[in-house]
């Protein structure tokens, strides 16, 4: 998003949103980490819409898909959002006890 927010001063946001849109795969690492601001929902909005039923997007995230209409919080802009996210998709959960890391500590 810091590079979309850069694009966006400096007048080539459509240019990199139509890159992004035209990509095959987008994968969005780590969503739901920091919180996202007024702009940041709204890009992400066009973003969605704009590959919506184009493209494939795989979205990472270790805040569960039922926590995510609250973490947008902004009702109308998680409705759609989502709208565009959720329905339809494919949903694997990996669900365990043990964090990777400690797995993978000691190798």
């Amino acid at each position: 998003f810091d590079e979309l927010k850069i694009a966006k001063a400096d007048g080539s946001y459509y240019k990199e949103m139509s890159k992004i849109e035209k990509m095959d795969l987008l994968i969005l690492d780590d969503y739901g980490l920091k919180p996202l601001d007024g702009s940041q929902k709204i890009m992400l909005l066009e973003l969605f819409e704009d590959r919506h039923g184009k493209k494939s997007t795989i979205i990472a995230s270790q805040l569960p898909v039922n926590q995510w209409h609250a973490f947008i919080k902004e009702d109308t802009l998680a409705d759609a959002i989502l709208d565009r996210v959720v329905h339809g998709s494919h949903r694997i959960e990996l669900k365990t006890e043990v964090s990777m890391r400690e797995i993978y500590k000691n190798v």
